[in-house]
């Protein structure tokens, strides 16, 4: 019986093919100088991604060149070597959908998503702005002020290059959205994250429809980008279709939008981009991306299958699909790309490069994490609702803390309520100061903020203990940003199982010491991997015998 054994033909440098690779009558011309023979020096011929590479036998020996050409077998040549086979350039470009390239003036169909508190700092969006590589501002939680100056800073840094800005849904205190939105349209910020929506509000609404207009050829422009970042499939279809009519006729009666705006509307769908967010840092429902993806690209043709392309749009664009939550590797941004996503977008791990708004201490224990030292949490922006994150566990007792906060609200209705043990230890082991004492600095925030919420609290018992809980997990985020000494055991540090596999990436290689991070590297280090194992994963294919030697790709500066 023939079996796979004997039809490879095996090298000594650990390469093998099947008989007769190369079935196209084609020959190798060049210089055999050029041909590597060794294992280093081939898998250097493997990484020119972007040359190809032909594999020939000489003398029984398989080499591998980038160089010479094919051309047709003829009686000249029939006999000098043997081409096995031969495969062609890949860019990291090629990867995804190029018209997100196109659309976003940006070089890789890969992105970094936005981390909440200015970790997705100024630097960070900067860096990868000035490199082509779109990166979105974590705008969540900031002041109007601190935002404000977060967006003048990095228009002024990137007048040409692209960027964009979070919105994060804000169902406790919808004037933080619309501020936000409000200081997007004075800057002409074009391009928005839309995260954590549970469900259309006017403010996302507003945004997209005021930069609608009709150009002088009478089609559509869409001025203001949305990408949305999402996880259901029931909030993915309202970002896919036109926006709803009551929104719209909302914002028309208060003036927002014109007539026309309100028009041309209902002919686009209020995103650009879908984010499909699976097992993720911060918020997540931790979806399984191989399950989450095929389904949202499925609803999404459904759903555009229902909507005529419109003959006011220029150059309708169906709507892109893009993958997030586990993209921490060259081989998980291959993954998701052969699964059909347009782009990639990674998070857990750009917090913990250098231009991160994180401390130092919250990067080196990012830079230890294993992809188990992660678990859920209560969410500070939805606590009463029992929206958890997904937090790091390790060296923090912030997610045990947090969890006996919401038992505590889930079991009382007050404060008072609370046993005095158990509020004892509460000021001495989460608060650190007497519950009187976070209540009158929770009392003089939101009497400069919110003075309507303050008003509620001083009547709802169950409102004021949630507020008082919220300090805790408000300020502790805060903590992990501002480096606040004595306070490391409380930091909260968003962070997805994507961590532990990129530091078991890096492990060994320059990566691995968090001082040599920069989002930069990281980025085209997960691409130009990407492109690699697309090149290596192609050959076996073929049905070549590949030893893991050749399918491995490090970062080497």
């Amino acid at each position: 019986m023939t079996t796979v054994d004997t039809l490879i033909n095996k090298s000594d440098n650990g390469l093998g093919f099947p008989n007769h690779t190369n079935n196209h009558n084609l020959v190798w011309k060049g210089n055999l100088d050029c041909v590597a023979f060794e294992k280093t020096a081939i898998k250097n011929k493997l990484l020119a991604v972007d040359k190809p590479c032909y594999f020939v036998k000489v003398a029984e020996k398989v080499g591998v060149t980038n160089d010479g050409f094919l051309t047709t077998a003829d009686s000249a040549t029939v006999g000098q070597l043997e081409l096995l086979t031969s495969i062609a350039p890949i860019t990291s470009q090629q990867l995804g959908d190029s018209s997100f390239l196109s659309c976003y003036g940006v070089k890789y169909a890969y992105m970094t998503g936005a981390m909440a508190g200015g970790i997705a700092s100024e630097e960070m969006v900067i860096a990868l702005g000035r490199e082509k590589i779109l990166s979105s501002f974590g705008a969540g939680g900031l002041t109007p002020e601190r935002l404000e100056a977060a967006i003048q800073k990095i228009q002024q840094a990137l007048p040409h290059h692209p960027y964009a800005f979070n919105l994060i849904h804000s169902p406790n205190d919808m004037a933080v959205e619309r501020r936000a939105v409000d200081l997007y349209l004075k800057y002409g910020v074009r391009i928005v994250e839309a995260s954590a929506f549970l469900d259309l509000t006017p403010n996302i609404v507003y945004y997209r429809v005021a930069g609608l207009s009709l150009n002088d050829a009478n089609q559509i422009e869409i001025k203001n980008k949305v990408i949305a970042k999402i996880s259901r499939r029931e909030v993915a279809s309202k970002f896919m279709q036109p926006a709803p009519p009551r929104i719209l006729q909302e914002l028309l009666q208060q003036g927002l939008i014109t007539e026309l705006q309100a028009k041309l509307a209902a002919q686009v769908p209020i995103a650009d981009d879908i984010t499909v967010e699976a097992d993720s840092g911060g918020h997540t429902d931790n979806r399984p991306l191989v399950c989450l993806l095929s389904s949202i690209i499925a609803l999404r043709d459904e759903i555009q299958a229902q909507y005529k392309t419109s003959p006011l749009r220029a150059g309708y664009q169906p709507i892109r699909v893009g993958a997030a939550g586990g993209i921490a590797t060259p081989e998980s941004a291959l993954a998701a790309f052969m699964m059909g996503a347009a782009y990639v977008v990674t998070g857990s791990v750009n917090q913990a490069c250098l231009e991160s708004g994180a401390c130092e201490h919250t990067k080196k224990l990012l830079a230890q994490a294993e992809m188990a030292d992660v678990t859920m949490a209560p969410a500070g922006d939805m606590f009463e609702m029992g929206v958890k994150v997904q937090v790091l566990k390790r060296g923090t007792m912030f997610p045990m803390r947090a969890q006996k906060l919401y038992e505590l609200y889930r079991s009382y209705n007050s404060i008072e309520e609370i046993p005095a043990a158990e509020r004892e230890k509460l000021e001495k082991q989460v608060f650190r100061k007497t519950i009187a004492e976070v209540w009158e600095g929770t009392a003089a925030y939101l009497s400069q903020k919110n003075p309507e919420k303050l008003g509620k609290a001083v009547n709802n018992p169950k409102l004021k203990m949630a507020l008082i809980f919220r300090w805790y997990l408000g300020l502790s985020s805060r903590w992990s940003t501002a480096a606040e000494k004595g306070r490391e055991v409380d930091y909260q540090i968003w962070c997805g199982p994507a961590m532990g596999s990129f530091n078991d990436w890096v492990r060994g290689s320059y990566l691995a010491d968090a001082n040599n991070r920069h989002v930069v590297d990281v980025a085209n280090h997960i691409m130009t991997g990407a492109a690699f194992l697309y090149r290596v994963q192609s050959l076996k294919i073929q049905g070549m015998q590949i030893p893991d030697y050749y399918l491995q790709y490090r970062p080497v500066r």
